[in-house]
C-alpha cells in the first residue's frame, strides 16, 4: 500500500474515531477527550488515526462556542441546539478539522465529511454538511483569510485550500 493511502486510511479512521467521542460525548457521560483516551486503549487505534483524531477532538472541544456561532450563522434556521446528536457531532468535528487542522486541505475536508454524514445520518445531513462547510470556507476566502497555511505540505501542484468549497 502506498504511504499517500495509509495516510488517508489513517485519516479516515481518525474522522471516524473523533465522531464517534463528540457524539459519545454529547450524552454527558463523559468528556470527549476523556472517551477519545478510553477509546484509544481499548481498540489499539494505529498512531496516525490516533493522532487525527486527537487534532479534531481538541479543535472541538476548544472552539466549541466558535465552531457552534458558525453553524448558526451558517445555517440559521437549524439551531444547533435543536439538531439531532449525531448532526450536531457531525458538524462540530467538521468545523473543527475544516478551520483547526491545517494540513487538511478544504476540499478533501468538506468531501470527507459530508461523505460521513451520508453514511451515518442521511441524504438531508449530507446536504447540511455541504452547504455548512461551504459557507463557511467562502465566507473565510472572502474575508481574505486562509483556512491553513498557503503550504499545506503539498510539494507543486498542491492543492490551494483557497481553492475549498462545495465538492458534493
Amino acid at each position: 500500500m502506498s504511504a499517500d493511502r495509509h495516510a488517508h486510511e489513517a485519516e479516515q479512521e481518525g474522522r471516524r474515531l473523533a465522531l464517534g467521542v463528540v457524539f459519545e460525548a454529547d450524552f454527558g457521560q463523559r468528556t470527549a477527550p476523556r472517551a477519545l483516551e478510553r477509546r484509544l486503549d481499548d481498540e489499539g487505534t494505529p498512531a496516525a488515526a490516533a493522532a487525527h483524531a486527537r487534532t479534531i477532538v481538541e479543535a472541538v472541544v476548544a472552539h466549541r462556542d466558535t465552531i457552534d456561532a458558525q453553524i448558526t450563522r451558517a445555517a440559521p434556521q437549524y439551531p444547533v441546539t435543536q439538531l439531532a446528536r449525531i448532526d450536531r457531532a457531525l458538524l462540530r468535528c467538521a468545523l473543527g478539522e475544516l478551520l483547526h487542522c491545517p494540513t487538511t486541505p478544504t476540499r478533501v475536508a468538506i468531501a470527507e465529511w459530508v461523505e460521513l454524514a451520508r453514511t451515518y445520518s442521511g441524504e438531508p445531513a449530507r446536504r447540511l454538511l455541504n452547504g455548512v462547510l461551504g459557507r463557511v470556507a467562502s465566507e473565510a476566502v472572502g474575508r481574505g483569510r486562509e483556512l491553513s497555511a498557503s503550504d499545506n505540505g503539498n510539494e507543486g501542484g498542491g492543492e490551494d485550500r483557497r481553492t475549498g468549497g462545495s465538492t458534493a
